[in-house]
């Protein structure tokens, strides 16, 4: 790596797929980042996949598409380990000329969940689980990884295998020292069930905190997959025969004292929880288009392929949409096992925390908790279509309550563009769209 220090910096904020939307900025701005300096269409928030303005959004036909400021976020800058020259990326977040936060912004939209939490003197924390493919896309059709050791094709699952995740080790020391060099807390890899599929857990820590370090994560991930000849995906369902990729989240709720409020010294949890559990499954069905945002979402909801399909929740059992894992009761938690890999953290993390916050307020009351596999029971399902999800995020009265009018507003438009376009294209090509966008 060429060490002389790069003479730009670049700046970026997260638009509703999840993408990095920013500039490349001399190196003298970045002292002058917090005045306004930066501006950028509040339009571009809610590109479509493909990264073209959304046809008949308000913020382009009734406002002339004007611009926004981007103000940095709370976090500094971090160092861009995939480019050949030390270059500092900022992270940004988009508000209005009066300076109010632009609700089209996910990010804005996680933090306006979790003031709710800090209005009761409340904290969340919060891990997560993700998952990614690592595939060869030089070809036509995409297919999984070459064992760097062989350089034949992998043609087997390797399932919590040392050796699978040995063979990638260049790979994975990379990724681990980038995430040191960017503060990111990468903990343990697993080999999952699918082709070159594979698991890294991020520690437990403030919720803003985690939900910018799965962000940025799964751009360290994509970037040094490429620097070792390959790509890595997060696509929902890269193979339709194969594991799809989720992106799991943990989360407690610590009080002002630092009391985890879902403890009550058992197995069972508090109330709190329970009614943290049942404001979670009533978002569920109406929260969809979050957990699964893009045309092959949907693939990966299937019974019985490692992906939850209907509103449940249980005590240790993985079958379930909403698990309460086991372990020390100090640390008991609630795990939301729905979200696709190709998910937005900071709109997941929204839907999430604003549904268990609802649960709260409204002191909700769970059904009895499942035993057994959730896939052979009849239960209440997932919706298992992009069209129908997209029509229930636009009505349902639950989510306003959650999110702000304006995001759901450009949501709705993004996908429904989104929609049109992709139903133009075959869906053995869909994977070039999406391969590294989500």
């Amino acid at each position: 790596m060429d060490m002389t220090p790069s003479s730009t910096f670049r700046v970026a904020a997260c638009d509703l797929n999840g993408q990095m939307r920013g500039k490349r900025v001399p190196a003298s701005h970045i002292d002058k980042l917090s005045t306004g300096l930066l501006r950028m269409p509040l339009s571009i928030m809610n590109a479509d996949i493909f990264g073209a303005d959304i046809e008949n959004s308000p913020l382009v036909f009734e406002s002339g598409d004007a611009d926004g400021m981007l103000l940095p976020a709370d976090r500094g800058p971090v160092p861009m380990p995939w480019l050949e020259k030390p270059t500092p990326l900022v992270q940004m977040v988009m508000h209005r000329d009066d300076g109010t936060p632009f609700e089209g912004d996910p990010r804005h939209a996680l933090a306006m969940v979790l003031d709710r939490y800090a209005a009761r003197g409340w904290t969340v924390m919060a891990a997560t689980e993700l998952e990614f493919t690592l595939v060869d896309d030089s070809g036509e059709t995409l297919a999984p990884a070459k064992d760097p050791a062989t350089g034949r094709t992998l043609d087997a699952a390797q399932i919590l295998s040392v050796d699978q995740i040995d063979r990638f080790d260049a790979f994975f020391d990379d990724v681990y020292s980038g995430a040191a060099a960017m503060d990111i807390p990468a903990r343990a890899t697993t080999s999952e069930s699918g082709l070159g599929q594979f698991e890294i857990t991020l520690t437990h820590q403030d919720a803003m905190r985690a939900a910018d370090d799965a962000w940025l994560f799964k751009t360290l991930i994509r970037c040094t997959a490429r620097s070792h000849g390959m790509a890595a995906t997060f696509m929902a369902k890269p193979f339709l025969q194969d594991a799809g990729n989720g992106l799991h989240v943990h989360f407690s709720v610590l009080d002002k004292d630092g009391k985890n409020v879902f403890d009550n010294g058992g197995p069972e949890g508090t109330d709190t929880l329970l009614s943290a559990i049942a404001g979670c499954l009533e978002a569920l069905v109406p929260s969809t288009l979050v957990f699964a945002p893009h045309a092959g979402s949907y693939d990966r909801l299937v019974r019985g392929a490692h992906a939850p399909t209907a509103t449940s929740w249980a005590y240790e059992n993985r079958t379930s949409a909403i698990r309460v894992p086991g372990g020390a009761h100090t640390a008991r938690r609630i795990e939301h096992r729905v979200a696709g890999g190709d998910t937005n953290p900071y709109l997941m993390f929204a839907v999430i925390f604003g549904a268990a916050m609802v649960g709260i307020e409204d002191g909700l009351t769970p059904p009895p908790p499942i035993s057994g596999n959730a896939y052979a029971q009849d239960l209440p399902e997932l919706l298992k279509d992009w069209h129908a999800a997209t029509g229930r995020f636009a009505t349902d009265p639950l989510l306003p309550r959650i999110l702000p009018a304006e995001l759901i507003r450009n949501m709705v438009l993004t996908k429904e563009q989104e929609l049109g376009a992709l139903a133009a294209i075959p869906k053995e090509d869909h994977w070039k769209i999406y391969l590294e966008t989500v």
